[in-house]
């Protein structure tokens, strides 16, 4: 089990090295977080936040990223 907590402030590309399933739930909430198979910089919090999404929403993001990285 991983020790990585996923929060707002964590880079993509920590969150992508740390949890590669995390590319696949991103991409299925409509944020890219690969472009040309390299991590697109930048926090959890902003990649969210530039495709409109709610605080609540984020924190539902994290709340599942954090699932994902326990399984």
């Amino acid at each position: 089990m991983s020790k990585f907590i996923v929060k707002r402030d964590t880079e993509i590309e920590d969150l992508v090295r740390e949890i590669p399933d995390s590319v696949t739930y991103l991409m299925e909430k409509g944020i890219r977080c690969l472009r040309c198979g390299e991590p697109i910089w930048g926090s959890i919090e902003k990649a969210a936040k530039e495709k409109g999404f709610s605080d609540e929403e984020i924190e539902t993001f994290l709340k599942d990223l954090n699932q994902i990285c326990r399984n």
